[in-house]
């Protein structure tokens, strides 16, 4: 006899364990940000994990996408991912200009925004799931 499995709750796994890669590669990258400023390897340290946290970024979109096709749910964590990977693509060109005055209030910004989404993602639950309230 088969078993009978659904893609929510894969999907939905997959979307958490995104946002927490991208929630921890913007952890990394203050961490490397603050080597940045005081060692010789914090530049290209800062680099490689800006590359990282971006193709994190590009990650929460596919699993917003494959969240939201197979169960016919809200579309609403792709505009969340959307928005996050232009966030990330203004922060990549603010960090190439050098602009620290700007770059670093928006990493700051990236990284609470993405906590609150892995908040949000790890107290809802997927449809399906009942919940035990007393």
């Amino acid at each position: 006899m088969a078993t009978d499995t659904t893609a929510a709750p894969r999907t939905h796994t997959f979307l958490q364990v995104s946002i927490a890669l991208q929630t921890l590669t913007l952890f990394l990258q203050a961490v490397s940000a603050g080597l940045l400023l005081s060692t010789s390897y914090g530049e290209p340290l800062h680099a490689v994990g800006a590359r990282v946290m971006y193709g994190a970024s590009m990650l929460y979109v596919l699993a917003a996408i494959l969240a939201w096709r197979p169960g016919g749910g809200s579309p609403r964590p792709i505009l969340h991912a959307s928005v996050f990977l232009v966030l990330a693509s203004i922060q990549v060109v603010l960090g190439i200009a050098h602009m620290p005055s700007l770059h670093v209030p928006l990493g700051v910004l990236m990284f609470g925004l993405s906590v609150l989404a892995l908040g949000r993602m790890t107290t809802t639950r997927p449809a399906g799931r009942a919940s035990f309230r007393a």
